[in-house]
């Protein structure tokens, strides 16, 4: 598994390296066979250090903790810990789905807009028909069942997850409703 270990204004040295590598290294083990990369960034705020972890699995599924505390190695402690309990949810969903996916989840590429936001009421009524494009970025669309869709979201922590369903082969979106329950959209492609 490949590590990327950063700080952000914060100097990261080789013993925290060392640490978050043999520590974060056995969890995912533990719970993922084919683990290909992980994100850990360290950042300050006010007087507490703040850890937050990316882990993408071959599958396809990305899982993510952060954590914060007054010290750096129980930062990073707090969120391996919540890692964990993630990653072992994850393995018995998959358990009790009864789905061993064999083959890595299919990456399909897109295109990400962030639009600028409008300033007030009186920029609505001269507002355009076609909105200011801030920032493009690739995004990447995973090709997934509904049930594994629903899984990536809540790993994520996510309030939506747009998605290739693999039986219909469109584009599908989960996401968390205010009632707390999930919804899904599979449009109709009337031919």
């Amino acid at each position: 598994m490949q590590y990327q270990i950063s700080g952000k204004q914060i100097d990261i040295g080789d013993a925290l390296q060392v640490h978050v590598k043999d520590e974060l290294g056995g969890v995912v083990q533990k719970y993922a066979e084919r683990p290909t990369d992980a994100q850990i960034v360290f950042s300050k705020n006010a007087h507490e250090f703040v850890c937050e972890t990316t882990v993408h699995l071959s599958t396809g599924l990305t899982a993510q903790a952060r954590a914060h505390a007054t010290e750096i190695y129980s930062a990073f402690d707090q969120c391996a810990e919540k890692m964990e309990k993630q990653l072992r949810r994850y393995k018995r969903r998959l358990k009790d789905h009864h789905r061993d996916r064999a083959d890595p989840v299919e990456v399909f590429g897109g295109s990400s807009y962030i639009l600028a936001a409008e300033e007030g009421p009186e920029e609505a009524d001269n507002a355009q028909l076609e909105p200011m494009i801030i920032a493009e970025m690739e995004t990447r669309i995973p090709s997934l069942s509904v049930g594994e869709a629903v899984m990536q979201m809540e790993l994520a922590h996510a309030p939506v997850l747009v998605f290739r369903n693999e039986k219909t082969d469109g584009l599908n979106v989960v996401y968390r409703r205010d009632d707390g329950n999930i919804g899904w959209v599979d449009p109709k492609n009337d031919a």
